[in-house]
């Protein structure tokens, strides 16, 4: 079948371009065809299978062979359906034509497939079908036979087309991947930097030699194509540590594999994982690598800490990004997306993924927060274009134990199971994984927990487990466990070990709590520095910084310093300190923060240390001692309504029983002994354990109500919804506050800077806000600013022009060093 070039010229696909060119919707359509044979190339498909999907992500644009589109372009009409929309029309009228090419037995597995090509704008159709016989209607009798023209010549162009072989299942589940596909394509084939206006000089065959010419420097420049793997090493080191060893040795099976590495705080796990990495890309099981933690600030310190080594994982230059809502306030980032000779020299970052958080996903190299991995399996926009992204990559999951709530849990077992079925890989790290959840976990690679208690622990889902690595405690030694009675103590304590030159810290569960404990001591006379997570982001980024320098591992001016923060010191911050106070928390975060206790050995030695010993004192009420609910507010205050507290008290119960923290053979006991019932909890704290396990049965079956089903196939399981209406985790409503100073009769940042704004901001649970008398957001001179804003920051964002005293609002202030203050209690 030929198409003339009359007809070519008939429909066009984009406006005219500056010279009065109309790019035509067939030429389009076969630029985001040719992108796609190049990004299928290194998938290896069956060659059938192949051409099946170039030819419906070909024929994706269907729709714009409509008279109501080409009159829009022209600027003499609206449509009343989408083009995209009507791409499903055509292609619903011609299923026949369409099952007689890619389908030899005639069955009806071409819907999903359908609503995948033509659902290639973050969202599948929603037409029902008395719309779309409406949508029909609007199609012109010359539109209808040029379309059914166009899909014969196109089946032409790839005349091996067949989705023969392929289930109805796996049908539905290809068309997740198959829309994600068809998205990328269409994203780099609309450039009109690389794809220029072209007028219908050329036939059909002719013109897709000339796009496939194109796409293959796009795709060039895009950064998204995948550079072989290389067997080189990775860290000159002369020897590796036992975990580094196993990952490097250990049996990989064949097929998709989920591995789960287990060790203690400092002991290389990430390492670990890159060697495991290296030899899962050599391997084919994956072409890249997505690096997924908790955090935004532990995505930036990871992001840090590998650039210095994938390069080394390629055979030529990878692209890497940085994935998350504040990429672009990372200095480590900017400098590779701005080409600074202070970036590494064999990584790099095109315009092109660095323009879209989106697109952070298709790069070589992605580094981000967990949440733009649990997107690819929630029903919101795009969420197709993050499993594509996803699907080709080694998902790296880092800090697992912190992923433990029921409804994230539930969530990363929907993602693994999404990427196991599109053939992708999984390494999961973690300290202080529960055995129930480490079981759950290798179920979705059809593991078998063998419910061993080893610790350190490599598992293989499937294949081998490592329980014989050593068990032997590092130079630190056994860490002593001792109680605090009160937060008088705990100054008292800092005191007295400040004074003999050591370098403290105290963590505590609350803000409001840290905030106290700083101002106690400074009035004590002890220099305090605080870290939580109420400043700005602009201070914030200051004081990590200098605890960095103070207490990291190139420091020279720890004696007498102390620290006290919040549980963002249990991770992200490679600080090291001589002498920790902690309130109670779970074991598994007490076991984090001991990660932060004696941890530079290799720099300060035990003899080069003020104190004898690494000693944990833990600030908690004695747990044979129950008399009321209340058991541990009077000890703790606020930070007494952050954890559960049955699992304070069990934790409490088992930690000074056994008086000691031994790494890392006494870890998993102490984990799994927090978590199990004995001893029997204290009547009056019962209610505390119901409505625990209550909540997580809950939040567990909402994240399974959430997550797409991908046995319904795309068109019928994919929604539109936006981020905020299917969270990646539950938790309090929180706003961000903008704060703001006067300036020439004006607002500006408080934070100064390039990124003030952006720097400026604090978030804030959205509660503690209910009783404030925020500032007026129609007063001129905050609209001036937020005029610009989209609806979506409006309904988030609050601009706060604070004082010269810090005042924001009667009871809230700011305070450079101190934070956000409230001034009454919740």
């Amino acid at each position: 079948m030929v198409v003339n070039l009359e007809v070519i010229g008939r429909w066009p696909g984009k406006s005219a371009d500056c010279f009065g060119t109309e790019h035509p919707a067939l030429y389009h359509m076969l630029d985001v065809a040719a992108v796609a044979e190049h990004l299928l190339e290194a998938v290896h498909l069956p060659a059938p299978q192949y051409q099946a999907l170039v030819f419906l992500t070909a024929l994706h644009d269907l729709g714009k062979i409509s008279a109501t589109f080409r009159s829009m372009l022209r600027g003499a009409g609206r449509q009343t359906y989408r083009h995209w929309e009507l791409t499903e029309v055509h292609l619903n009228a011609n299923m026949s034509l369409l099952a007689s090419i890619l389908t030899p037995e005639r069955d009806n597995r071409l819907p999903p497939l359908i609503g995948a090509t033509a659902g290639h704008h973050g969202r599948p159709s929603t037409l029902d079908q008395s719309k779309l016989g409406r949508a029909a209607l609007t199609l012109t009798t010359e539109a209808k036979a040029d379309a059914q023209d166009t899909i014969k010549a196109f089946a032409s162009l790839w005349p091996e087309a067949s989705i023969a072989g392929l289930t109805s299942k796996d049908v539905m589940r290809l068309s997740w991947w198959l829309s994600g596909l068809v998205t990328t394509a269409d994203w780099i084939g609309s450039n009109t930097d690389w794809f220029r206006a072209q007028s219908n000089q050329l036939s059909l065959a002719d013109y897709l030699t000339q796009s496939r010419d194109t796409a293959e420097r796009a795709l060039v420049g895009t950064g998204i194509m995948a550079p072989l793997p290389s067997d080189r090493r990775i860290f000159n080191w002369p020897e590796l540590r036992p975990m580094q060893n196993a990952s490097a040795a250990v049996p990989l099976p064949d097929g998709s594999t989920l591995a789960i590495i287990e060790d203690e705080t400092g002991a290389g796990k990430t390492e670990a994982a890159l060697l495991l990495a290296q030899r899962m890309l050599l391997a084919g099981k994956g072409r890249g690598l997505y690096f997924a933690l908790p955090t935004m600030a532990t995505a930036d310190a990871m992001f840090s800490r590998v650039s210095q080594s994938i390069g080394k994982m390629f055979d030529s230059t990878p692209s890497v990004t940085l994935a998350h809502g504040r990429a672009g306030l990372s200095e480590d980032y900017r400098d590779i997306v701005e080409g600074s000779p202070n970036a590494p020299e064999d990584i790099s970052c095109t315009e092109w993924l660095a323009d879209n958080r989106r697109r952070a996903l298709l790069a070589n190299v992605g580094v981000g927060t967990i949440d733009q991995a649990l997107l690819a399996v929630l029903p919101v926009r795009f969420q197709t274009l993050r499993h594509f992204g996803l699907s080709s990559k080694i998902l790296i999951v880092d800090e697992v134990h912190e992923l433990g709530e029921g409804y994230v849990a539930e969530t990363l077992c929907h993602l693994l199971r999404m990427h196991r079925q599109a053939g992708g890989s999984a390494i999961l790290l973690t300290a202080t994984l529960p055995l129930d959840l480490r079981r759950k976990l290798l179920a979705v690679y059809d593991g078998v927990d063998d419910a061993d208690l080893a610790y350190p622990a490599l598992t293989i889902a499937g294949g081998e487990r490592r329980r014989d690595l050593p068990q032997d405690t590092g130079p630190k030694g056994t860490v002593r466990v001792e109680r605090l009675t009160s937060p008088d103590a705990a100054i008292d304590l800092i005191a007295k070990k400040t004074g003999q030159g050591a370098a403290s810290v105290w963590v505590r569960n609350a803000v409001d709590d840290a905030i106290a404990a700083v101002q106690a001591l400074r009035a004590a006379g002890i220099r305090a520095d605080l870290l939580h997570a109420r400043y700005t982001l602009g201070d914030r980024k200051r004081i990590e910084k200098t605890a960095r320098e103070r207490f990291g591992k190139g420091s020279t001016d720890t004696a007498g310093r102390v620290l006290v923060g919040t549980q963002i010191l249990e991770s992200s911050l490679d600080i090291d300190f001589d002498v920790m106070v902690s309130d109670l928390a779970p074991m598994a975060g007490l076991v984090q923060r001991v990660g932060r206790l004696w941890r530079h050995m290799d720099k300060r030695p035990a003899a080069d240390r003020p104190v004898s010993e690494p000693v944990l004192h833990v600030l908690a009420p004695d747990p044979a001692q129950v008399e009321n609910s209340r058991w541990l507010s009077d000890t703790l205050d606020k930070g007494a309504y952050v954890y559960s507290a049955d699992l304070m008290w069990r934790t409490a119960c088992h930690l000074f029983d056994e008086g000691r923290i031994v790494a890392p053979s006494g870890i998993r006991s102490l984990i799994e002994r927090s978590y199990s019932n004995t001893p029997a909890l204290p009547e009056v704290l019962e209610t505390f354990e119901m409505e625990r396990l209550g909540v997580e049965a809950s939040h567990g079956a909402l994240a399974s109500q959430n997550a797409v089903n991908l046995d319904e196939g795309y068109r019928a399981g994919g929604r539109a919804n936006d981020d905020a209406s299917y969270p990646t985790r539950l938790g309090p409503e929180e706003r961000i506050l903008v704060l703001a100073r006067e300036r020439g009769g004006g607002l500006v940042p408080l934070i100064d800077g390039a990124d003030g704004w952006a720097m400026s901001e604090v978030s804030v649970a959205r509660h503690k806000l209910e009783k404030l008398d925020l500032p007026d957001q129609g007063l001129p001179e905050i609209a001036s600013v937020t005029d610009t804003w989209p609806d979506w920051k409006k309904a988030s964002h609050v601009i706060c022009p604070v004082s010269d005293d810090g005042k924001i609002c009667a009871d809230l202030r700011y305070d450079s060093d101190i934070g956000l203050v409230f001034a009454t209690a919740d």
